[in-house]
């Protein structure tokens, strides 16, 4: 690679002369070509040059594969050739700490930017300061696929659209503890922010990003398509691994007791009361959860209950259609008391016997980010198949009705209006939706974000197109990601 670089007069399409594009470099001679141009693709034709390598990000393309593929060696030589680049160019100290830093891992070598008295002097004399309006599309980027990993693709997009772990990424907060900082997930998850948020508008290849989640999660490692639902649990485990809490950590005010930014943001308490049907006694338990998983009419469990009636009311900001199946039927599904049956009798610690008894669960603590799972891929000894039914959710949730607090509202699993709804502490407001296109063999993952208020673009991989708030609405749903409106900044 440097060999061809060194040769090269300048690194420019020979073809059409542009130096962006997405500019590759053969990897048999010295040719440079664009790749959204197809030039590259034209000299590895015409010349059966099959590798390439992105001048910009450094990944190989194969075009048999017509991929990027990872190599471990190839990531190694490009880092010690980057590091030759730097001495031969004499860049200034701080461009070489940026440069460490992106290689390394955010935090690992960064020293904090203080401004020199130059600085501090034309800050002085130019007040007026650059602001992000509503028209910039600064954060969005597309992401190559690698082959098969839109499933990676569309929670990444969720993820660095998350207003609060934008925050905590890109003002610095992570410092690395890991030995090796190369393999820490969350340094990844750091560069990734700074990349999205860089202004850049050529798709990301996320090749380093694939190559830890098959380290740390080996269950998702090769090219077949993954599920997206369990992509989000197998990352947050990971992140949450490789995150620095605080040494305190059972103080943390979260069901985990950990101090992480995961658990800070996406860790929330879900409780358990199992009541004995002959004392009513009840036992309380509450375990940590990063998600609900929320059963669908269609499925092969029972559904209960249907929405208030058709006469076109609005129950937690969703119009109801008639027949038309709504997120808070679905909430208020999960959270209703369900009778466990003489087959699963429960030892009473008041009784000292077996007993029939119900359970119920509800929220004892919210986290900020409520992702909810509609569960549409039902797998079974018998029957393997997609739940396609729609669901309506809405912009805005109250998840008040289904706290532990406001269980006593709910009397013989009929739902009341609780009296504390205005509570702004249980209010959320969406800002992702992964979808689910296909059936279980062959299908598609993509998702819409939020970029803005009421400012909605779809996400297909590298193709990033603006939404409306219909399209996002009207959408099957597969991952439906909820913040709590009081912790947003726009």
């Amino acid at each position: 690679v440097s060999v061809s670089i060194f040769q090269a007069k300048s690194c420019i399409c020979h073809m059409c002369g542009a130096h962006l594009n997405r500019l590759h470099s053969c990897l048999y001679c010295v040719f440079f070509g664009c790749f959204t141009k197809k030039h590259i693709h034209e000299h590895a034709k015409t010349k059966r040059h099959n590798l390439a390598i992105d001048l910009l990000y450094g990944g190989i393309y194969c075009f048999m594969c017509q991929d990027y593929i990872y190599d471990k060696d190839m990531e190694q030589i490009a880092k010690e050739e980057q590091r030759k680049a730097w001495k031969l160019q004499a860049f200034t100290p701080t461009v070489v700490s940026h440069y460490q830093c992106t290689m390394t891992g955010i935090g690992e070598k960064y020293s904090t930017w203080e401004p020199t008295k130059r600085e501090l002097e034309l800050l002085r004399h130019n007040p007026k300061r650059r602001k992000i309006t509503t028209n910039c599309t600064i954060g969005l980027r597309g992401l190559i696929n690698l082959g098969n990993t839109c499933f990676m693709n569309c929670i990444v997009q969720a993820l660095t659209h998350t207003p609060l772990l934008r925050d905590f990424f890109l003002s610095d907060r992570h410092k690395c503890e890991m030995q090796s900082p190369s393999s820490c997930l969350v340094c990844e998850m750091s560069t990734l922010f700074q990349e999205f948020y860089s202004g850049h508008r050529s798709p990301h290849i996320p090749y380093r990003l694939l190559h830890l989640v098959w380290t740390h999660a080996r269950h998702l490692a090769g090219y077949e398509q993954q599920d997206a639902h369990e992509f989000l649990i197998a990352a947050l485990d990971v992140l949450h691994r490789h995150c620095k809490g605080d040494d305190n950590g059972k103080k943390a005010n979260n069901p985990n007791h950990c101090n992480c930014i995961i658990d800070q943001i996406f860790t929330g308490g879900l409780q358990s009361d199992v009541t004995c049907q002959v004392c009513h006694g009840v036992s309380t338990t509450i375990d940590p959860f990063w998600d609900i998983s929320l059963d669908l009419p269609g499925s092969s469990t029972p559904f209960w209950p249907l929405s208030p009636g058709s006469d076109g009311s609005v129950v937690n900001g969703e119009s109801h259609v008639s027949g038309t199946t709504t997120l808070t039927d679905c909430l208020r599904r999960f959270t209703r008391p369900e009778h466990l049956g003489s087959s699963a009798k429960i030892k009473c610690s008041g009784c000292h016997s077996y007993q029939e008894s119900t359970k119920q669960l509800t929220m004892k603590k919210l986290p900020i980010v409520a992702c909810f799972h509609l569960k549409r891929f039902e797998h079974s000894a018998k029957l393997r198949r997609k739940i396609t039914t729609y669901v309506s959710f809405p912009l805005e949730l109250d998840m008040t009705p289904f706290m532990a607090s406001s269980k006593e509202s709910r009397m013989n699993g009929q739902y009341q209006q609780p009296t504390d709804s205005l509570n702004n502490d249980n209010k959320y407001s969406l800002f992702a939706v992964v979808n689910h296109q296909g059936t279980l063999e062959s299908g598609h993952y993509t998702s819409f974000i939020r970029q803005h208020k009421d400012q909605w673009f779809k996400c297909d991989d590298a193709i990033i197109t603006k939404a409306s708030i219909k399209d996002v609405l009207d959408s099957e749903g597969y991952l439906l990601f909820y913040h709590k409106q009081f912790l947003e900044y726009e």
